[in-house]
């Protein structure tokens, strides 16, 4: 029996994307396996979080709930100990780029669905050195995608070192929805008016390219005199003083939506209702948003940088996020253009069919079963 403990601190209580990935992972890991036992362990806040859909047992540990003093504990000898003590025989670190134990790795599997090149320039040179021998103390890396496996090579981390396995998508909530002729889409507490773009992300960093989807939003609004609207779905981050700055001075302020944090299984009925889904965000790792939107029925418009072309395929409509004439000329198209906005309904449901999380599980146990003790 293989005792495999997870690493759950880094993942912002299920609110950000690593959160879903690892909420969507663990709920999809087989709760009784002859081969492999699962516990998780992390903040006494999250013991429910990522342990409602499986079962699996959840060790707390007694630290403050704020990133330096997680960061503390797995730098220093506290995971050592922790580790020790429960005698895992394998140990998933999925928040490498926030929460990894640089010195002390017990068999340990870095998952990566992050750019780490991009969280890498804000840190200081010994936690990049430091992060650096961390990797290369691990078992096995395991990226989001191949954009990522290129990353981390350039970062001097040996290819033979890493393993590509996708991330998947939940088809039991992100799926086409009927929804007729309604006027607006009725999301607690929100009541959005229809019609509307959706462009779901944290107001982070100007990566995400907020700034730039206002500006295409006045100019597609200029050139087309449609009601529609634009709904930004994200909690504030870093970036959100910015957003909120160029949404209150635009001249279409009135018709710009920030719904600030939103729950992930909501994005499905936001995403229903839209009439297309922009994501202009550019060094993605994953894009995982753009295989939920494909997945409900509705059109994409994305940045054609990062891992979205790989995620995406022939599905999307890509521009160029640094364009805002670009991006506006994208949503005018999928408005006026019936043949095109059907054509890409199609290909985009085939395409996110190609991702499920039950495919990613029996990777990762595949290659938990291959490295053994």
């Amino acid at each position: 029996m293989i005792k495999v403990g997870i690493d759950t601190f880094g993942c912002d209580h299920g609110r950000s994307g690593l959160g879903s990935c690892l909420f969507y992972l663990t709920s999809n890991l087989p709760s009784t396996d002859k081969d492999i036992q699962f516990e998780l362990f992390g903040s006494e806040t999250d013991r429910f979080t990522f342990t409602s859909n499986n079962g699996f047992s959840y060790q707390a540990v007694n630290i403050a709930d704020n990133p330096k003093a997680e960061q503390s504990w797995h730098h220093r000898s506290g995971i050592k100990f922790f580790v020790m003590m429960n005698a895992y025989d394998l140990v998933i670190y999925p928040a490498v780029s926030k929460v990894f134990p640089f010195t002390f790795i017990k068999n340990g599997i870095a998952l990566v669905n992050t750019v780490l090149s991009s969280s890498i320039e804000k840190m200081n040179f010994i936690h990049k050195k430091l992060l650096k021998h961390g990797l290369s103390k691990v078992k096995l890396i395991i990226a989001g995608t191949e954009y990522i496996k290129k990353d981390l090579t350039k970062l001097g981390i040996p290819e033979e070192k890493i393993r590509v396995i996708y991330n998947g998508i939940d088809h039991k909530i992100f799926f086409p929805k009927p929804i007729d002729d309604e006027e607006a889409v009725e999301v607690s507490p929100f009541s959005i008016k229809r019609p509307y773009f959706i462009y779901g992300s944290k107001l982070s960093d100007k990566n995400k390219k907020h700034l730039e989807l206002i500006k295409a939003f006045e100019i597609f609004k200029k050139n087309t005199g449609l009601p529609h609207r634009l709904v930004l779905a994200g909690e504030d981050g870093d970036f959100s003083k910015e957003i909120h700055d160029a949404v209150f001075k635009s001249e279409f302020a009135s018709d710009i939506f920030l719904t600030g944090f939103f729950p992930h299984e909501s994005f499905a009925t936001l995403y229903t209702g839209a009439e297309a889904c922009i994501f202009p965000a550019v060094n993605e790792g994953i894009g995982l948003p753009v295989l939920e939107a494909m997945a409900c029925g509705i059109p994409v418009l994305c940045s054609k940088s990062g891992a979205l072309k790989e995620v995406g395929g022939h599905a999307p409509l890509y521009f160029n996020s640094d364009k805002p004439e670009e991006i506006a000329s994208s949503m005018q198209r999928i408005i006026e253009d019936k043949e095109l906005r059907i054509r890409m309904v199609d290909l985009g449901l085939v395409q996110a069919g190609k991702f499920n999380w039950n495919t990613t599980v029996q990777e990762l146990i595949g290659v938990i079963k291959e490295i053994g003790v």
